[in-house]
């Protein structure tokens, strides 16, 4: 209904001569004396045309014309508000029980091409809360965006190359030569964890004393790599691509890089280093590309491997980083600029900190690593429907604070366990009714107030989903089957559902049935089950 009242206010606009591309905002009022939905369209266009914003209220309802709209009233200094016929809700009931699984799709990502690029932790370690965190936003991202009509393709960078991993392979030939018997100490930054010296242990069980010197890196990469997919497996995450750093090396397109930035005049030397003059694009400093040592920094590779990913044809790219990389953004975007990209297609998503929270204490370290709380941790902890939702209800750049506590209670004061109740007791009394759910031609006999506000709710889904979708904000669809949850529970607090008078029965099984529908395809769109069941 939004998007239809959005083109109503369009048109009467282009009938009364003002065309201006002004974003036409439709709210739902709280107050239902307000209408059923009302606009502030008309003080939005008095900034720019000049007029008394009621004037311009008066000449768009006097130029509105739609049959699904009753009346529309001028409120305050130039609201408009609508009051529309509730038999497009009721329509709705049959539109959603004969599209189960795709109702509130839409097209409105025209099959755009998007790549979503999420996690890319480094294979050295456990994959911690932080990765979560930006692993539940980016496939629940993934989901609606898909959902939504976008051509989605879920990438995951693997940072295979670099001192990281050269630190890796030192720390398993250190595991590696003391089952050897060798007395060799691990380097300054090697790692200490138990998963070093599993690695270890299956190499020296393979080759005995004589381990290939090449093989400690490429083992160390796959175990720790193939870790991380079991987690991410476990977590519901899954990825369309699985991009490796190496292999920007292996075909020379770091070189390329290189030297197609220095061809071009946008490097000079200093310091025995090669600089990028990256504040020639906004930066607030130049950055080393080469350092004195003949390494490369990070962003030389980061450069090579998002050229590659502009040159794979996408609309539009979606990269996903922790709390660390703000003063990023500008380098990178500056350097695709100089590689002669449209810097404005990347759109980089920075996640904020995690706190867990257990009992009203902040838990910090990890009993089984003495480091950050594992992903692998938390799912055993509170179970993967309860971290997806909960990653899910804050805005990715809000700090959000984890409580643990709450995640667990199997009650209605846990917002996902309130949401998986609606769903299983609509199930519950479907099952009790035991008869075909079938379209009804005309409904009759719904009508209160609680009723029509859960329908509105159930309508509103195709809305959120649009909106969720272009705001690349996953909270919204988490806020939305909340709220429709407990409009449910609300409305089953006031009006029975199975009673002797048979059409009055079947009307609100249609009704419960298409909220059910609504509320598991919401749900999957976060990555949580709706059990039909608890």
């Amino acid at each position: 209904m939004k998007t239809i009242l959005k083109n109503v206010i369009k048109q009467s606009l282009n009938n009364i001569g003002i065309d201006n591309d002004i974003p036409i905002i439709i709210d739902i009022p709280k107050d239902k004396n307000n209408g059923d939905y009302s606009s502030n369209i008309a003080m939005q266009l008095t900034r720019i045309l000049k007029i008394n914003p009621r004037e311009i209220a008066t000449k768009i309802v006097n130029n509105i014309n739609n049959e699904n709209i009753i009346k529309v009233e001028i409120a305050g200094p130039g609201f408009l508000n609508f009051f529309v016929k509730k038999d497009y809700l009721l329509n709705n009931i049959n539109a959603v029980l004969e599209n189960t699984d795709s109702y509130g799709k839409c097209n409105c990502g025209d099959s755009k091409k998007v790549n979503i690029e999420y996690v890319s932790a480094n294979p050295t370690g456990f994959l911690h809360i932080g990765h979560a965190r930006g692993a539940s936003y980016g496939d629940s991202l993934a989901r609606i965006m898909s959902f939504a009509g976008y051509d989605v393709t879920r990438e995951y960078y693997i940072n295979d190359a670099g001192n990281q991993i050269n630190n890796l392979e030192k720390s398993i030939k250190v595991r590696y030569e003391n089952l050897c018997g060798i007395d060799s100490e691990l380097p300054e930054n090697g790692y200490h964890g138990k998963d070093i010296i599993e690695v270890a242990k299956s190499i020296y069980e393979e080759y005995k004393k004589e381990a290939p010197t090449n093989i400690f890196r490429k083992k160390g990469v796959e175990f720790l790599l193939k870790q991380i997919k079991k987690d991410l497996s476990d977590f519901d995450i899954d990825f369309d691509v699985w991009y490796s750093e190496t292999s920007l090396y292996e075909d020379n397109s770091v070189n390329n890089v290189l030297n197609n930035l220095i061809k071009n005049g946008y490097t000079y030397e200093s310091e025995d280093a090669i600089w990028l003059k990256t504040t020639m694009f906004g930066d607030e400093k130049d950055r080393v590309l080469v350092k004195s040592d003949k390494n490369n920094t990070y962003l030389l590779p980061d450069i090579a491997y998002h050229i590659n990913k502009y040159s794979r044809g996408y609309d539009s790219l979606i990269d996903v980083l922790g709390a660390d990389h703000h003063g990023y953004i500008a380098r990178l975007k500056a350097s695709i600029k100089m590689m002669g990209y449209d810097p404005d297609k990347l759109d980089v998503k920075i996640l904020q900190m995690v706190r867990l929270l257990k009992d009203g204490e902040e838990i910090k370290l990890s009993k089984r690593t003495g480091k950050t709380i594992t992903l692998t941790e938390l799912l055993e902890e509170v179970g993967k429907d309860a971290s997806r939702y909960f990653f899910s209800m804050r805005s990715l750049d809000s700090q959000m604070d984890f409580d643990m506590t709450l995640a667990t209670k199997k009650s209605n004061e846990n917002p996902v366990y309130y949401i998986q109740y609606a769903h299983a007791r609509i199930c519950s009394i479907i099952r009790e009714y035991n008869k075909e759910i079938k379209p009804i031609e005309k409904y009759e006999t719904i009508n209160s107030e609680y009723a029509l506000d859960l329908l509105n709710k159930v309508y509103e889904f195709k809305d959120i989903v649009e909106i969720s979708a272009k705001k690349r904000e996953p909270h919204l669809i988490a806020n939305y089957v909340y709220e429709l949850a407990s409009s449910f529970h609300s409305y089953y607090a006031h009006e029975k559902v199975l009673t002797d008078d048979l059409k009055y029965t079947e009307e609100r099984i249609n009704l419960i049935a298409s909220v059910a529908i609504t509320i598991k395809n919401a749900c999957y769109l976060l990555g949580v089950s709706a059990p039909e069941k608890m």
